[in-house]
């Protein structure tokens, strides 16, 4: 028997679909597994992710870990994380030093691809870029302060953890003191944390 999910990665690895659109080769990034318990979603991958082919292995990717209350060796292991994103790539830099938005197209080839092979229980979205696509009509603070549903699984949508992020954080400072302890506490639950 074919396996889906086998077949779904090697795809998504050997994709080069954006090579023209970026003008640098493309790495697709990939970590999960088929029973992943959780499917994080975010914007793209930074360039450090690029360059050394590790999920969240940045500023932002430290600061995530630190907001879930989760050790390295938990988020890297695939049996607890699918993390995936509206692109699989590094787009590249704008002229302002920012990382350009993902091309949609990307999340359109391979987002409902994933969701219907990996075997999740919750879904954390991390990000603007993110949230819009998943949730176009929505606004993000909305969607931030309450439970969301996809696929009738319960999601939950995160700031950016980004350092330069600060002027949401000192715009709605209730998020790290009350919303985000309600979402470490449901990561935890299906991590099987105890807290």
């Amino acid at each position: 028997m074919v396996d889906s999910f086998q077949n779904l990665k090697k795809e998504i690895l050997s994709c080069k679909d954006c090579k023209k659109l970026f003008g640098f080769e493309p790495n697709p990034n990939f970590l999960g597994a088929k029973n992943s318990k959780i499917i994080q979603i975010s914007q793209a991958p930074s360039r450090n992710v690029h360059l050394t082919s590790k999920a969240f292995n940045d500023q932002s990717g430290k600061r995530l870990r630190e907001w879930y209350q989760i050790s390295d060796d938990v988020f890297y292991n695939t049996k607890n994380l699918y993390v995936t994103g509206v692109a699989h790539c590094f787009p590249g830099k704008d002229k302002n030093g920012g990382d350009i938005k993902p091309p949609v197209y990307c999340a359109n080839k391979w987002l409902e691809k994933e969701f219907s092979v990996v075997n999740n229980r919750i879904f954390v979205i991390i990000g603007r870029e993110a949230a819009k696509y998943l949730f176009p009509k929505r606004e993000f603070n909305d969607l931030i302060f309450n439970d969301q549903l996809i696929n009738n699984k319960p999601a939950y949508v995160l700031p950016h953890p980004s350092p330069l992020n600060i002027k949401w954080f000192k715009d709605n400072p209730s998020f790290l003191k009350k919303r985000l302890p309600n979402i470490r506490k449901k990561i935890h639950k299906v991590l099987d944390i105890k807290t």
